[in-house]
């Protein structure tokens, strides 16, 4: 009694543009065949075109096939980064990978959710940080605004919600730490 309800018929990006209608066309085809693919184009290959599209793309990239990036333009990535086939980066703001960065297949790394609060469902976008020597398991989920600090572990298939502390692993849906990360 008295409640509201979800109207999506007032939904409304705001001022949320990610750039040009041709841009975004032709990036969508470029990305279709040199990316999404089966075809394992070379990552020096892709890492050219990353960078035409607007990409700040370091030494030693790795790119798997059938990957989705979807604004490149909203891409930082360091040096010796491994995206593994299947993964989606669904940055519709900024994500920087730091150096070191292993994101396994399947990954998810989204960047934008809705307001479910607000009846008009308002889109809300919040960069994404994966710092130095981060490994994000396969089927793992980084969700908005979140920061993988230094040398921390996203397991399998394990949600990321909220920042993770460094040199620490974290398991579960939403992610808690489970033990220290040591390397030797």
């Amino acid at each position: 009694m008295g409640q509201k309800t979800v109207r999506l018929d007032r939904y409304s990006n705001g001022d949320y543009s990610p750039g040009s209608i041709i841009r975004r066309v032709l990036w969508y085809c470029v990305c279709i065949i040199f990316l999404q693919t089966i075809i394992p184009w070379p990552s020096s290959l892709k890492t050219v075109i990353l960078r035409i599209f607007g990409a700040r793309v370091g030494r030693g990239f790795v790119l798997k096939p059938r990957v989705t990036i979807k604004y490149p333009w909203f891409l930082c990535v360091g040096d010796y980064v491994w995206i593994g086939e299947g993964t989606w980066i669904d940055n519709m703001a900024f994500v920087r990978l730091g150096n070191n960065v292993c994101i396994s297949q399947g990954a998810y790394i989204l960047t934008n959710n809705h307001n479910y609060k607000n009846e008009t469902f308002d889109l809300k976008n919040e960069s994404i940080v994966i710092e130095d020597g981060v490994w994000v398991g396969a089927k793992a989920t980084v969700c908005p605004g979140v920061t993988l600090k230094s040398h921390s572990v996203l397991t399998v298939g394990s949600v990321a919600t909220s920042d993770t502390e460094p040199y620490t692993i974290y398991q579960g849906n939403p992610a808690k730490p489970v033990r220290a990360r040591t390397i030797v």
